[in-house]
């Protein structure tokens, strides 16, 4: 008898689980499928989201059953899901998030509900940026204050998760520079997408976005991305065409949303932004970056950012066409966001890292014609030497620019440093 209560006790607990909201839509699937009316509404919605990824064109009547599909899932938690950005199994999660909401495609306004987690609900890193900068700040770099880029990338150097990535990404892209060869995009963009997923953002940021006086730190700030292959084609594409290939990939499509709605410009704020969040919008911005519509800066004096395509010859959608560049080069939220990004109110040790980064040796040999690719073998082989974290003190190691040489003061200069909280 106590047994079958309990059993009673289970069941109703499950059926109840059912019908609670979930926030990973992988686990929401699995409640799903152990349902079989839940299971039969979801392989309907499977079907008319394949229809739609191939551009197949729905009767009526199968428009009503995917409609009514929707509806009949009712309270299960597949309608409440959410992916995580940076979570394992993404793009399956991505999948089972579009599966259900599948009629939010039909048209380009209609990606405005991002399947992401409010960035504020998920776990923020605990990074030592601080301290590897102030120790760059301190050391004798090739580098001076005049060029942010350059500093930025130096700790990043000193990261190992950092420095490997950006050098992943960097031998991926420029293969076959300067000879027949085309890069393999579809490579270079997963690989931009794993560093600015799995770097946190203390170091992206600050590397893509850093400021720059003069044209020589504003091509290397460009140049981040290695744009021959992640942005550039050999004659621009419409951006129509841009946006199709976009929508056919459910990782772009879920970054397009997100930037939607997190970068969505408001007349009347006084920040320019409809959700009054710039570190969101920064986040979807660089989210954007590794997909078929990768945005990047449009020359190496300016701050402003584009896609690569343009809108001639787009004939009666012209005005849809030219929405989708504004979303980009018109777009004052996101405008207002970069500005904030390069021109924080900086903090006590922000300055205290800038003067001593002042001080150091003046600007050598660094060239922004300089091989990415060549730099990142550099960094990867003296990096071992460069490891602060397995040394009481640094010893010489050859720059990774040319021309110079890097000294290391005493560790014990920036002890109180390291040993203040971060």
């Amino acid at each position: 008898m106590g047994l079958a209560l309990l059993l009673g006790l289970l069941l109703s607990r499950a059926g109840d689980l059912l019908a609670l909201p979930r926030s990973d839509c992988l686990a929401a699937e699995q409640l799903c499928l152990s349902d079989s009316t839940c299971n039969a509404t979801y392989r309907i919605l499977e079907n008319c989201a394949l229809a739609k990824t191939h551009s197949l064109a729905l009767d009526h009547d199968n428009k009503v059953r995917c409609l009514n599909a929707e509806l009949d899932l009712g309270n299960s938690s597949l309608l409440h899901c959410k992916c995580h950005r940076r979570m394992k199994k993404q793009e399956h999660c991505l999948r089972v998030f579009w599966t259900v909401h599948s009629s939010m495609t039909d048209g380009y306004f209609n990606l405005e509900t991002s399947p992401y987690e409010n960035p504020a609900n998920e776990e923020h890193w605990k990074t030592d940026y601080n301290k590897l900068a102030a120790l760059v700040s301190g050391s004798q770099l090739a580098g001076d204050a005049t060029n942010p880029c350059l500093k930025a990338t130096h700790v990043c150097n000193l990261s190992k998760k950092c420095v490997r990535l950006r050098t992943d990404y960097a031998s991926i892209c420029t293969k076959g520079a300067g000879s027949e060869d085309t890069c393999d995009r579809r490579k270079c963009h997963r690989g931009l997408r794993n560093f600015f997923e799995k770097v946190p953002e203390d170091f992206t940021k600050r590397i893509l976005f850093c400021p720059c006086q003069d044209e020589l730190c504003g091509e290397r700030r460009r140049k981040t991305i290695v744009p021959n292959c992640s942005f550039q084609y050999n004659t621009k594409p419409n951006c129509l065409w841009l946006l199709d290939s976009c929508l056919e990939d459910h990782i772009c499509k879920s970054r397009l949303a997100d930037f939607q709605q997190n970068c969505q410009p408001a007349d009347m704020s006084p920040d320019g932004c409809s959700q009054h969040n710039h570190a969101a919008c920064l986040q979807a911005y660089m989210g954007m970056i590794g997909t078929p519509m990768t945005p990047n800066y449009v020359s190496n004096s300016s701050v402003e950012v584009s896609l690569w395509c343009t809108c001639e010859s787009s004939g009666n959608q012209k005005e849809k066409c030219d929405q989708i560049l504004s979303m980009f080069e018109s777009n004052k939220c996101l405008e207002n966001t970069i500005w904030s990004q390069m021109h924080l109110k900086q903090t006590a040790l922000e300055r205290q890292e800038d003067l001593l980064y002042s001080s150091s040796l003046s600007f050598q040999g660094d060239s922004a014609s300089t091989s990415l690719a060549s730099e990142m073998s550099q960094v990867a082989e003296g990096n071992t030497q460069r490891d602060i974290s397995e040394h009481s003190s640094m010893p010489m190691a050859s720059s990774v620019y040319s021309g110079a040489a890097i000294s290391w003061p005493s560790l014990t200069l920036f002890l109180p440093l390291l040993l203040s909280p971060p």
